[in-house]
């Protein structure tokens, strides 16, 4: 449900900003200028930054739990704000408000998925976040489709008011869920996080050796961390710890230099650049785009914990590289770019060659399914399952909060880049995809099979992942890498 809050969000308000009767509201003209679209798209990230950072605290000292339930009531209130917006000024209270509930929630709820699951699916567990966010999106391009026609401030005031569905059914669901049982054991509370992780994996026997194994590991792991105090943010900058955080920041900074949440932001305007004229048809070709979003996504779920992060991240970003470019490139050698007086920037125009437009369209689809099979989920998965239980939730704050940083500043450059070097914004992001895929290969060791208590000794070889890659570890090698590391912190 978390998930789904930030989807619907995205994909409601793309529809809405192209609404003649939102505009006239919120401007008192008959357009929005690029700055405006932004402002109102970019608040609720800048929201998101600043609740991502608060949740790190806030999931610590009250639980996972507890810091879920009251973001989504924060959510609630900035939902209502956007409902009922009499004017532009308190359409973007209403979005940075509903932000600061995103923002929480997109880093409690990816860290209590990753405590509570086995490392065998964990991260099938966790895409289903990026699951959520692709059928917030899909829901909410056929609502925004099915509006448009209606008359009068009904056609955007409906499709905002809708997304406070989902926040209540997670604030009042989540009142009946359990603690994580690390952050039971973090907090001492040594029999109930046994009792949880008896229900969750054994019906409630708690001799089950399964049960037995991983509660001593993570009280193990726990204890280890309570001797050599690693429970500040300052640990966040030292030993392999330092090198998880910069890890999972650029995992977080490179999900969104892939372009892909800029053409769910703005999928009408693109589309309309692709040369499909007709506002419905725009919508409708934006709604077909998110149902291909929701279905490409299911592979990762299926397959994650299989073919493992690295792979999963690299053959993505080559892919949609590939497809950003070509886009690029088509629109560039046969579309007329000119200037529009009416709005104040540059248009596309393919109308004169109807071929390459429909390739232009393919290749956003293909692009957007290279998207939700593998930066979509695993961006999500990565950061919550790398950092030491003691500062887990600092750790994934940060990461999340870069991520919503480079999200709002996307969302601020990208309509401008639309608007003045048109195809170009494209090669751009394809070009990002190809720096992306590099990345990996040399840095970003896999993490897949191993228990949130292994990570110690997953981040503590070679500085190059690819040569650790080409030798799997041993349960000996885990065990001296993880005593070494130990020591050295003491």
């Amino acid at each position: 449900m978390g998930g789904f809050c930030f989807g619907y969000d995205i994909g409601v308000i793309s529809g809405v900003l192209t609404m003649e009767d939102f505009i006239f509201k919120m401007s008192g003209m008959d357009y929005l200028t690029p700055m405006q679209k932004s402002v109102i798209t970019g608040l609720l990230l800048a929201g998101c930054f600043v609740g991502s950072l608060l949740s790190g605290p806030s999931c610590e000292r009250l639980s996972r739990k507890y810091t879920i339930i009251i973001s989504s009531f924060i959510f609630i209130v900035g939902a209502a704000l956007q409902t009922a917006a009499n004017g532009y000024d308190m359409m973007i209270a209403g979005r940075f408000i509903a932000g600061l509930g995103v923002g929480a929630l997109s880093m409690a709820v990816p860290l209590y998925l990753s405590e509570l699951a086995p490392k065998e699916i964990r991260g099938r567990l966790i895409s289903l976040q990026q699951l959520m966010i692709t059928i917030g999106i899909m829901i909410a391009f056929w609502v925004g489709a099915g509006t448009q026609h209606i008359d009068g401030q009904a056609s955007w005031r409906v499709p905002l008011g809708i997304q406070m569905a989902p926040a209540v059914v997670l604030g009042f669901g989540a009142i009946f869920l359990p603690f994580s049982p690390r952050w039971l054991i973090n907090k001492g509370r040594n029999d109930e996080a046994l009792q949880v992780l008896a229900r969750l994996h054994s019906n409630g026997d708690q001799t089950d050796p399964a049960v037995v194994a991983e509660y001593e590991d993570i009280l193990a792991q726990a204890e280890i961390e309570r001797a050599v105090s690693v429970d500040s943010y300052l640990e966040l900058f030292k030993g392999t710890v330092l090198k998880r955080l910069i890890l999972g920041v650029l995992i977080q900074v490179f999900q969104q230099f892939t372009g892909m949440n800029s053409i769910m932001y703005y999928a009408p305007t693109i589309f309309k650049q692709a040369g499909i004229a007709d506002t419905s048809a725009t919508l409708i070709a934006s709604g077909v785009n998110g149902v291909l979003n929701v279905l490409a996504t299911i592979p990762a779920i299926m397959f994650l914990d299989r073919l493992g992060r690295r792979f999963v991240l690299m053959s993505g970003a080559l892919f949609m590289g590939t497809t950003m470019i070509l886009c690029g490139i088509v629109m560039g050698s046969t579309s007329r770019v000119y200037y529009d007086e009416s709005v104040g920037e540059n248009a596309v125009d393919m109308s004169g060659n109807t071929s390459a437009s429909y390739f232009c369209i393919v290749m956003i689809y293909f692009f957007v399914a290279g998207f939700a099979y593998s930066w979509g989920p695993v961006g999500w998965v990565y950061p919550a399952e790398i950092y030491p239980l003691s500062i887990r939730a600092k750790g994934t704050s940060i990461t999340t909060a870069a991520n919503w940083l480079m999200n709002f500043v996307i969302s601020l450059i990208c309509p401008v880049m639309l608007a003045s070097i048109t195809w170009g914004t494209y090669i751009f992001f394809g070009c990002c995809c190809f720096l992306m895929a590099v990345t990996v290969f040399l840095f970003f060791p896999e993490t897949k099979g191993r228990s949130l208590e292994e990570m110690d000794s997953v981040f503590s070889g070679n500085i190059f992942a690819y040569k650790d890659a080409r030798r799997p570890k041993t349960n000996v090698d885990s065990v001296e890498e993880h005593s070494y590391d130990t020591e050295k912190k003491l």
